[in-house]
């Protein structure tokens, strides 16, 4: 009997008559490709599992870095929500008080302040702006509430 592999001839050469013996030899040789192919399988899976394991590892660290970042961004707009806020407050306080000082410069020019606005428009804006400056030192200052007896 000619087979394709060397070690089932050695196998074979002592028993070709025995068909039994032959069988069994088939059998066991069988029953060996069957293991090996169950522990090849096996180390399939566990390797197919060791990666899963590693996949779900690095996608919990993701996920936390990205909670993470999430918590911080959250974090921020708040305190820009905040700040905008504060910065609308401002805005309405100032919008309010030039309203106020529009206002106050109406009822002056309408009491006939032309000689008072002529005396103001003498001096450039940035004299008038900077009350510190020398033209403007000697110059008697009104405050907002003696300014509204005038009203």
């Amino acid at each position: 009997m000619v087979s394709s592999s060397g070690s089932s001839q050695i196998l074979n050469s002592g028993s070709e008559g025995d068909p039994q013996a032959v069988m069994a030899q088939r059998k066991q040789k069988r029953k060996l490709s069957n293991r090996e192919s169950a522990r090849r399988s096996r180390m399939r899976k566990q390797k197919h599992l060791d990666d899963l394991m590693a996949q779900v590892g690095h996608l919990r660290k993701e996920n936390n870095q990205i909670l993470s970042d999430l918590n911080i961004t959250t974090q921020r707009c708040l305190g820009v929500e905040a700040e905008n806020s504060v910065l609308r407050t401002q805005m309405m306080e100032l919008s309010t008080r030039l309203q106020s000082l529009n206002e106050i410069l109406h009822c002056i020019i309408s009491i006939g302040g032309s000689d008072f606005c002529a005396g103001i428009s003498a001096y450039d804006e940035v004299s008038f702006l900077q009350p510190w400056t020398p033209l403007l030192v000697n110059q008697p200052h009104m405050t907002s509430s003696d300014m509204f007896q005038y009203c």
